[in-house]
């Protein structure tokens, strides 16, 4: 990615044009510029997947930018029927975090795995943007949170977010010590981002009659689950690709954005923040969410004039 100085995108029939406010990065921006990700955009673009933006009537808004005109850049292109209110409770930089993230974890959590209170909710890279959404609505909807992270200074950031029990995988045995924390029973909801290793330590201390909802691969493995042990442990395994709401379902996304927008007035969620960028270190930003070093949400912020990173 370079910074340039590229003309501004104009709306086409029944689209508008958004200033960009502030520019989450998720893990697919990483993926759509190494032309891993289910949508490859013509070269050049604009990555940028996620942001909060400001209508040309005034209104603070947050959407998902129509690529290949992404949300690292001054202004954006959009479907106005895709618009979303930015909550008040929020700044910038929280709004734009709080629209993949969080409807991830709301449909995850909620319709696909049906967490209830008194459960036990287990969330894997609990530290990061994605997992930190998890944790926070795993709270706020009474379960009991086990969050797992690699690292002294990610286990930190997990307890400040309230898991009541943090596991470094790092040094800690994961199964062992879910086991341990439930009483033999294991978690009955597991909130999987990571794939790989971490996915088969959840095959061992999932609950009788659990959850393991896949959300992604950020390890870059993808396993192969043993049907057969799901089968004789009784464990449901259930995929959330949150993207097909979009067009599936789109109401529910407008109501889960509803009860996210009252969530983060009641201070029961707040994106977690670590670092605001200007477009010119958006690459190195980007960089850093891949390699898994950030801890929650890291986002670009534009200032007038820098352009657009391509």
């Amino acid at each position: 990615m370079r910074l340039e100085e590229v003309p501004d995108p104009e709306p086409g029939e029944g689209r508008v044009r958004l200033k960009v406010l502030a520019a989450n990065i998720n893990f697919p921006d990483a993926l759509l510029c190494r032309g891993q990700y289910q949508v490859r955009p013509p070269l050049p673009f604009t990555p940028g997947v996620e942001i909060c933006g400001e209508t040309e009537d005034g209104r603070r808004v947050i959407t998902n930018p129509e690529l290949p005109n992404g949300g690292f850049a001054e202004y954006v292109t959009a479907d106005p029927a895709a618009l979303l209110p930015a909550p008040d409770a929020l700044d910038d930089a929280e709004a734009a975090a709080l629209h993949i993230g969080y409807q991830t974890g709301w449909f995850g959590l909620h319709r696909r795995a049906a967490l209830r209170a008194g459960e036990t909710l287990l969330v894997h890279a609990a530290a990061g943007g994605v997992g930190s959404a998890a944790v926070q609505l795993g709270k706020a909807a009474g379960a009991t949170v086990i969050g797992v992270v690699g690292g002294a200074e990610k286990a930190a950031v997990a307890r400040e977010l309230g898991c009541d029990l943090v596991i470094d995988r790092r040094t800690d045995d994961i199964v062992a010590a879910v086991k341990e924390a439930t009483g033999g029973r294991g978690a009955d909801v597991i909130y999987d981002p990571v794939g790989g290793d971490a996915y088969r330590a959840s095959a061992k201390c999932v609950a009788f009659e659990g959850r393991i909802v896949v959300v992604g691969f950020a390890s870059g493995s993808i396993p192969s689950p043993a049907l057969n042990h799901a089968l004789v442990k009784n464990y449901s395994i259930v995929g959330l690709h949150w993207g097909l709401y979009n067009t599936k379902d789109p109401a529910a996304v407008r109501a889960c954005h509803e009860a996210l927008t009252e969530l983060a007035a009641k201070g029961a969620i707040k994106p977690l923040i670590s670092d605001r960028v200007p477009l010119a270190e958006a690459a190195a930003a980007v960089q850093r969410v891949a390699d898994g070093t950030t801890t929650g949400r890291v986002v670009v912020v534009p200032a007038a004039g820098e352009g657009a990173a391509r």
